[in-house]
């Protein structure tokens, strides 16, 4: 059987398509969504129940569009760190922290305290968006549910024991969220102790398992309520976007795989450990054996976009795409603005949860196709920045593939290309991490003598895109006042985040 069943479990909703290993093609995908709720300013929750109910329709439904319930393997990709908190059983015992929730920043900061070598994968402290921070959140602000919970894991890691009855980790996760020791396979204990939760080492689930590897067998239950007839396994994802690198075929060092949508990640790897300053990693083995991964990104893209277009301006779907329109045609496009796209904080290179964004120079001359425009703009230039600060520490980026829903607006993705001022390759297929959970099956199936082959294999096909004429050395004038106005701004910033949680918990 060559047919395998893949999971991609992001911020709004799952997708699910049923993939043909032999003859490389997705032959069917379904969705089906669920609900985040924003309880206090910097707090994200969803239900994991919820995840597992949608999950299933989706699966079901791809399954039975494909027409044939011989699936050989099952395998998911999730956001991290979307923190479970729950029994043995994998009942919630709260809801799940979703990973752009920053509540945690205090204790994301704490941990650049703790001198550990193991802490230099991360350079040198944890973001607030992983699971270390979350938990020490949790351990001092809700200590009975803390003390009660046997599990804290990653969505993965629940969706997992759902479909196979039993608790693993991700190497991957392990690595890049959990300080855990993937060049020497181990936890470590000390930098929990240092951090005041030496319990965490024994709630999260174990043992962990590399990417691509079989994890068990799939639960008979669970494969008749997805309409599969034959026994099949599981196999072992990760983080949806780094999954993603196995989709797009830039797995070896000098590619990098940018990913936009509700957030924008970059993912690349080294050929050895390097100096990363200001990003996440690198990471030895994360994804595969033998290359570092290196991490950065930004907390807030495309969410800040749909923020523009239904909260501020109240548009439908059809007036968003207008509104796109309408921007792109702009002669001279958001004249004299400028906008931080720091939402939610920043992801890299400054990693600074408490950055808040930022609209400068308004006039009553602008209207809401120049506001939108600059806000495409500075996430263009957020994206650009990444590259460039990552090329200034040493690390040769080549060749660049752009994949997610970045590809749905035609506005933001040649921004993006433009404010890069290279050729990239777009992905034909914006389904890349379910392309990926696909080559993590083959893998464990044995269909393949490496995750690097089975991805290659695999790969989506591109489209190459170039920058417009002139745009460049708009964008790259732009970036200066960028950077000037982020480095100015950061003191009143972190003033008004302050005031903004303050006034969220009055």
């Amino acid at each position: 059987m060559s047919l395998v069943l893949n999971f991609d479990l992001g911020t709004g909703g799952v997708r699910a398509g049923v993939y043909d290993v032999e003859r490389r093609i997705m032959l069917s995908l379904s969705e089906a969504s669920y609900n985040t709720s924003y309880p206090r300013a910097g707090w994200a929750e969803q239900q994991p129940e919820e995840w597992w109910s949608a999950l299933l329709t989706a699966g079901r439904n791809a399954v039975a569009q494909c027409g044939s319930g011989e699936i050989a393997s099952v395998c998911v990709a999730t956001t991290a760190s979307s923190v479970v908190i729950c029994d043995r059983q994998s009942k919630p015992l709260y809801p799940a922290i979703l990973w752009m929730d920053c509540r945690a920043s205090k204790e994301a900061r704490a941990t650049e305290s703790v001198e550990h070598p193991v802490m230099a994968y991360s350079g040198g402290g944890d973001a607030v968006e992983w699971l270390v921070p979350k938990a020490m959140w949790l351990a001092q602000n809700e200590p009975a549910i803390f003390a009660r919970a046997d599990i804290i894991g990653e969505a993965l890691d629940f969706i997992n024991y759902r479909l196979c009855g039993m608790w693993v980790g991700s190497r991957m996760n392990a690595a890049c969220k959990w300080n855990y020791d993937s060049k020497n396979a181990a936890f470590v204990p000390e930098i929990y102790r240092a951090l005041g939760i030496p319990e965490l080492q024994h709630k999260l689930p174990q043992p962990i398992v590399p990417v691509g590897d079989a994890i068990g067998n799939l639960l008979p239950e669970v494969a008749a309520a997805l309409g599969i007839t034959t026994p099949a396994i599981v196999a072992q994802g990760g983080i949806d976007a780094h999954i993603g690198v196995l989709g797009a075929g830039t797995v070896a060092a000098g590619g990098m795989l940018i990913i936009g949508g509700t957030s924008v990640v970059h993912l690349t790897h080294l050929e050895e450990q390097g100096d990363v300053s200001g990003f996440w990693g690198p990471y030895p083995n994360a994804l595969v054996d033998g290359l570092w991964l290196v991490e950065a990104g930004q907390v807030s893209a495309g969410s800040i976009l749909n923020w523009f277009s239904q909260k501020l301006f109240g548009l439908d779907e059809q007036g968003h795409a207008a509104l796109i329109r309408e921007a792109a045609s702009l002669r001279n496009r958001s004249p004299g603005l400028l906008t931080l796209d720091y939402w939610m904080g920043n992801r890299t290179p400054y990693r600074d949860a408490d950055l808040r964004g930022a609209i400068l120079g308004l006039s009553l001359g602008h209207d809401r196709a120049d506001v939108y425009a600059s806000a495409v703009d500075s996430i263009a230039l957020g994206s650009a920045n990444v590259v460039a600060v990552l090329e200034d520490r040493g690390v040769a980026v080549e060749r660049i593939v752009i994949a997610g829903g970045i590809c749905k607006n035609a506005l933001w993705l040649q921004a993006t290309v433009d404010a890069l001022g290279r050729a990239v390759h777009v992905a034909h297929d914006d389904n890349l991490s379910l392309i990926g959970t696909a080559v993590c099956s083959a893998h464990a199936l044995g269909l393949f003598p490496d995750l690097i082959a089975a991805s290659e294999a695999c790969a989506a096909p591109t489209r190459e895109l170039i920058p417009e004429s002139g745009r460049a050395g708009r964008y790259r004038e732009m970036m200066e006042l960028y950077r000037d106005a982020t480095e100015t701004l950061t003191p009143v910033l972190h003033a008004l985040s302050v005031r903004q949680m303050a006034g969220a918990e009055r």
